[in-house]
């Protein structure tokens, strides 16, 4: 069966420069094992292809049942200089809230 990550989580994100930061968080327990599972940063650097153009870092937050993902070299040098309409990527983590996922 086939669900959407905002099926089971919800996110935030923002930057630090050229890099998103990009965090999902299960509602629940089976929520967050499920995510732990299968959100890679291989999986993650596929969703954003033609955005991310640097190593994605992937960060476990098991006490807040969530993962937090840095997305190198994506935000076009950051909001002071990128001609980006989302310079501060602001907008990555509905982005990937969208993505589809096996269970």
């Amino acid at each position: 069966m086939k669900i959407k990550l905002i099926d089971i989580a919800h996110g935030r994100s923002g930057d630090k420069g050229d890099a998103a930061n990009v965090g999902i968080i299960a509602y629940d327990d089976a929520g967050y094992d499920i995510i732990k599972k299968h959100l890679t940063t291989e999986r993650v650097k596929e969703h954003f292809k033609g955005i991310c153009f640097g190593i994605i870092e992937r960060y476990e937050l098991p006490n807040l049942r969530a993962l937090n993902f840095i997305l190198n070299n994506t935000l076009g040098g950051g909001g002071t200089v990128s001609l980006k309409h989302d310079a501060q990527g602001k907008t990555l983590a509905a982005a990937l809230l969208r993505m589809e996922i096996e269970v």
